[in-house]
């Protein structure tokens, strides 16, 4: 890519990362986005095709990064041996979470792109993804439980979705809100025992 390519392609990046933040993608204009980057129609068209491989370009490597890591994560916890998962229960995903979150504070005009700005595009669906992932995982560590002789009462499905929903939920209100990241941390540190304490008075254990 010449020097002339990458700088507009900066421009258009940086114009349509304006747009998205202030209107959220579906009320953003393409028409502003290239006038604002100062280029012509033919010149985006020259990169993308629409507004939503553009917005895809913007966030699409923070989104993969946050899956991998997040579902990276659910899969060591339950390759770890049976009788090693209870102990282990806050801790692995605990610094999976501690990772992405600062990783969200390097990047965080895209991170607020995918979490308040994304509606209209398949990134809208990353709460319900992280959900579904976390839910099956929940199952798993039940079963777990009941081959340790420690099983866990069954756990009304909507009421489990909502508690799920809602931690991530407040976990995503930390990068939304922009609070200083020492700060954060510690928000989120509590928040881990917090819902570690809930999730085992419902389990039973």
């Amino acid at each position: 890519m010449g020097e002339d390519q990458k700088t507009t392609l900066e421009l258009i990046h940086a114009a349509a990362k304006q747009e998205f933040l202030e209107k959220g993608f579906q009320a953003a204009s393409l028409r502003n986005i290239v006038k604002t980057a100062g280029v012509t129609t033919g010149a985006f068209y020259g990169y993308y095709g629409s507004k939503e491989e553009l917005f895809e370009a913007l966030v699409k490597e923070q989104y993969e990064y946050l899956m991998t890591r997040f579902c990276g994560a659910q899969r060591a916890f339950a390759q770890l041996p049976a009788e090693e998962q209870p102990e282990n229960l806050s801790s692995v995903s605990g610094a999976c979470m501690e990772e992405i979150l600062v990783y969200a504070y390097e990047h965080l005009e895209e991170f607020k792109l995918i979490l308040t700005c994304s509606e209209g595009t398949r990134f809208a669906g990353l709460l319900d993804e992280m959900v579904e992932v976390e839910t099956k995982a929940t199952h798993d560590y039940q079963e777990v439980l009941e081959k340790l002789g420690r099983p866990s009462p069954a756990i009304d499905p909507k009421l489990e979705h909502i508690l799920i929903t809602g931690m991530f939920n407040a976990y995503f209100e930390l990068i939304i809100h922009e609070m200083p990241l020492d700060q954060a941390m510690n928000y989120l540190r509590e928040m881990r025992a917090f819902y570690t304490a809930g999730w085992m008075k419902i389990m039973g254990q």
